[in-house]
Formats: C-alpha cells, structure tokens, sequence
C-alpha cells in the first residue's frame, strides 16, 4: 500500500520543517526498496503550495510546489511545517483547505509553528498539542482551546489522527514515528540509520 504524503510549502515556510520530512520519507521508501523491491513503496511525497507559482522559504530558498490547492492528488498524510507562519494565519483559505485536507486524510502532521496553523483551522480545540518551544506561550494565548505542552525531552505529541511536534530538527524525529506507526518499528529504524540520523524519541 502506497500513502500520499501532501506536503505543504508557502512563503518563509522554514527549509528543515519541509525538507526533513521530505528526506525521511522518501528515504523510507528508498529503504522499502532494498528489502521488497516488487512491493509497491510505502509512501509517495509531494509538495503543495496555495497556488502554483514558486515560493520563497527562509532565507530566500526558492521552490517550485508540485500542485496546488485545487488540483492535487488525494492526501493520506497531511505534513504542515512551521517557519513565519502570520501572513498564512491571516488567510482564510488556508485554514479552510488544511481543515479540509485533514478531514480527508488519515493522519495530519505538523513541524514547528505548523502547529498555529493547525490551530488555527480548529484541529486542535480540546487537544494537547506542542510546538517550536520559544512559541509555547504565543500559542497558549493565541488558541486557548488547545492544551499546549512543552518540556525538554518531548519531541511530539500523538493525539491518534493529528500529530504536532517541537521544532525546526523535531519534524524529523516525528517523521520517524509516523514512519513506525504506519509501516512498522524496522523500516523506521533502517531509515534513521540510512540518514545517518540519531533518532531522538520522547522521553
């Protein structure tokens, strides 16, 4: 079985939010390959942005998304990084179509700030959610709804179908987990060590 991985890139989105979880599952397939070449890959990655013209990530990395808003294929894993995240808060149409996606998908996943955006479109009233830890009282504030914790050692939060996680190097840690979740503890761990990666769980 082949997941969707829906990716969505925009305007100062920070570069490790999206490229973490891009390498990690991309790489997981590549691992997939090697032990059952004529098994179909597990996950199949791409990029959506609200439209489909080049954005400009942090510190200017320009990136051209695979689809956009209105025409992309269907999503199984929704991934929202975080990165400068206002300008996004302030569109309606993006909380709608994230609100939207998510209740299609089988799970949701957020990098960072991502987790505000998430918020924002009403997936984390009356759950306990994390995020990048300098914005753990902004978040409080802004979405009181939301049960926001933050300690050292708590890499993510698992609510079931929505997963939010710390920041920026996290949303590899928590690509590493959905990839445990959904195939299985060996291809996660063949992963990790194919990344060359020092996978840090929750402690």
């Amino acid at each position: 079985m082949t997941r969707n991985v829906g990716i969505l890139i925009y305007d100062e989105v920070e570069v490790l939010d999206f490229a973490g979880p891009y390498e990690v599952f991309t790489t997981a397939s590549r691992m997939a390959a090697r032990v059952a070449p004529a098994e179909p890959a597990p996950f199949r990655v791409f990029t959506i942005a609200s439209r489909a013209v080049p954005v400009r990530a942090r510190a200017g990395l320009a990136l051209s998304p695979d689809h956009d808003f209105g025409h992309h294929p269907s999503i199984d894993v929704l991934v929202v990084p975080g990165g400068v995240v206002t300008r996004e808060l302030a569109r309606p149409e993006v909380a709608v179509w994230i609100a939207d996606a998510a209740g299609r998908s089988e799970l949701t996943v957020s990098i960072c700030t991502g987790s505000f955006l998430l918020a924002q479109a009403g997936l984390l009233d009356g759950c306990t959610a994390t995020t990048q830890w300098e914005d753990l009282d902004d978040m409080r504030r802004q979405f009181p709804a939301v049960q926001v914790v933050g300690r050292a050692g708590l890499r993510w939060v698992d609510q079931g179908r929505v997963v939010t996680s710390a920041g920026i190097s996290a949303g590899i840690d928590v690509s590493l987990h959905v990839v445990e979740r959904l195939v299985g503890r060996a291809l996660a761990e063949r992963t990790a060590r194919q990344m060359d990666f020092d996978w840090t769980e929750n402690r």
